[in-house]
């Protein structure tokens, strides 16, 4: 493996060995608790244009399957290892971390210190940084003058309408980057989905005559979407069972008159400990969290807070007074991570059923 180097904007470069792509790359560098899953977390398309340092130590010792990709066409900037395992006994494996890289144009760089490379983005929050062949000043020079997109959504959400077909019921999943995890507890309920661009209008998807619409996951910031999508939001949950999750959630708060604050550091990792108010218990999930609704905005005649964060108090799930809508900020389909939330597939059933009755 050649050498290669970590960048960051703060002018500090790490050293380390090339695996992967041989590509140079810029990204917003942000790190990953999860312990398990790397496969699911470098597929997800909520690290669109990022760099994503891993706290577990040994990454690769599992390869790569069929069973567990989150998209199809991954789109992160970069990965950043502690140590790379490209031997695995996993019987599901297809492919080595360092052969699906390759295939992917995606670098990484092992043998890095990452628990300081985590201590500091901590401190620091998210920065820019690049995965190059030598640390000079050119190289630096490439790298602050580098402007990270802010149209994520754009780059990574479905540009037409396709179907996922079952027996079930009819749920138009509206995609912001879209997790397979989701279309996976569907398809798991037989539902008959169909996925729509996040430009759908609200009439596009009544048009469809969906049983429920679901919200999807997504990269970047939801204040970056305009007030279309909002619109839609609002004409949709009157009329038809509405469940919301990440992205979708924070849209959800938007467009019903909540606040949202970006978190001074993003929270990516799983067994995080989230209350359920109305049982008082304690479930563990998956987050990939950049922004938090404001839980003052809350207009408490239109929003319940259902869910929230046993860390930091942040406002974890919603529902709406008066419409069957609800949306929790952590991924309910739990890939990567614990599947104590994937009830709330189940609470979106009933609310379809529901509505038929």
């Amino acid at each position: 493996m050649a050498k290669r180097y970590l960048i960051l904007e703060d002018g500090s470069a790490y050293a380390g060995e090339g695996f992967g792509a041989g590509a140079t790359t810029s990204g917003e560098v942000i790190f990953n608790l999860n312990l398990l899953g790397y496969q699911e977390t470098i597929t997800d398309q909520i690290y669109h244009n990022q760099i994503i340092i891993f706290a577990q130590p040994a990454i690769g010792n599992v390869g790569i399957n069929h069973d567990s990709y989150e998209s199809i066409l991954p789109t992160a900037k970069g990965m950043v290892v502690r140590d790379l395992t490209n031997i695995s006994t996993n019987r599901l494996s297809r492919l080595s971390l360092d052969e699906f890289l390759r295939q992917h144009n995606i670098p990484g760089i092992s043998g890095i210190d990452t628990r300081h490379l985590i201590r500091k983005l901590r401190q620091a929050g998210p920065m820019k940084g690049s995965i190059v062949d030598v640390a000079d000043a050119h190289a630096f020079d490439q790298l602050n003058a580098t402007v990270l997109t802010n149209r994520q959504v754009d780059q990574v959400a479905t540009p037409k309408p396709y179907p996922n077909p079952d027996a079930g019921k009819n749920v138009v999943v509206i995609d912001f980057g879209l997790k397979h995890g989701i279309l996976r507890q569907l398809s798991e309920r037989r539902c008959n989905v169909t996925v729509l661009p996040w430009t759908a209008t609200a009439q596009d998807v009544l048009n469809l005559d969906p049983d429920g619409v679901l919200l999807s996951t997504g990269p970047g910031s939801p204040l970056d979407l305009g007030t279309d999508v909002l619109d839609m939001i609002r004409q949709v949950q009157a009329e038809i069972p509405l469940f919301a999750i990440g992205l979708g959630h924070e849209l959800f708060a938007l467009a019903n008159g909540a606040e949202l604050v970006a978190l001074p550091v993003e929270y990516h990792g799983s067994s995080h400990p989230i209350r359920r108010i109305i049982t008082n218990d304690v479930l563990y999930a998956t987050q990939g969290q950049g922004y938090a609704v404001v839980a003052k905005s809350i207009d408490r005649d239109r929003l319940i807070t259902t869910y929230v964060d046993l860390i930091d108090g942040t406002v974890q799930g919603l529902r709406h007074r008066d419409f069957p809508a609800f949306s929790v900020q952590f991924f309910a389909d739990g890939a990567p991570g614990p599947h104590e939330s994937r009830d709330l597939f189940d609470e979106f059933m009933e609310a379809m059923t529901a509505r038929e009755g």
